[in-house]
């Protein structure tokens, strides 16, 4: 399943779900910041979420083409202007979210964690309550019973008290829980800077380095 040559270090990717919720630049951003940290990925993007990129991009994700799609997706910035960016895909696996006998989907198959960006609140119902009905939930399920981190990103408002439960529950359960809450402080500019920063709070949960936002260092003004 992840076969190493001699000489080779076995690879030992992040797992990054990507739910329905609005805010599929949040979701972008954290794999380009991954990848350009020398992360390994596997990605997987669930059927809902693949409407919301469609509504937010005009892009289809298709489990056929997903190397084409995922380059035109990444290359894009938070204002869907494309050729923004650009981004090396060669360490990113994919992985159908209808395969329930994907790697992700066994304790024994290794990873840092994973990384839920963003996070909608049925996904967050399904990984609290342990339903495990597609390969995201499940290699959630996974990730928790291992121990090993796992980084929510809820992306919705307001929250009911049922949702709040859930999250609750997650984070007795060991998740971090990170809400994509945008900062002002750090001198934003642009929408890019904005989804930046909720980027680089999850990977700062993750414990991944990275320089997506200038941080705090307790001097007033420095934000203007």
């Amino acid at each position: 399943m992840n076969p190493v040559k001699p000489g080779e270090t076995p690879r030992t990717p992040w797992i990054v779900g990507v739910s329905g919720a609005s805010g599929t630049p949040y979701a972008a951003a954290v794999l380009r910041a991954l990848l350009a940290a020398g992360e390994s990925v596997d990605l997987v993007v669930s059927r809902a979420s693949r409407l919301t990129l469609l509504d937010e991009t005009g892009i289809s994700f298709r489990d056929a083409h997903w190397e084409a799609d995922l380059r035109e997706w990444l290359s894009r910035g938070a204002d869907g202007k494309p050729g923004t960016f650009q981004a090396d895909i060669a360490g990113v696996r994919h992985w159908s979210a209808g395969d329930l006998a994907a790697g992700p989907s066994s304790g024994s198959y290794p990873v840092k964690g994973m990384l839920i960006v963003p996070a909608s609140t049925a996904c967050v119902a399904g990984v609290a309550l342990g339903l495990s009905k597609d390969l995201l939930q499940r290699a959630a399920s996974v990730t928790l019973k291992e121990r090993r981190k796992l980084v929510v990103a809820v992306r919705e408002t307001p929250l009911n008290g049922q949702t709040l439960r859930h999250l609750v529950a997650l984070d007795d359960a060991g998740a971090s829980v990170v809400p994509a809450s945008p900062g002002f402080y750090a001198g934003a500019t642009h929408i890019q800077d904005l989804v930046d920063f909720v980027a680089g709070r999850v990977l700062d949960a993750a414990g991944v380095e990275h320089g997506l936002y200038r941080r705090w260092k307790g001097e007033l003004g420095n934000g203007t």
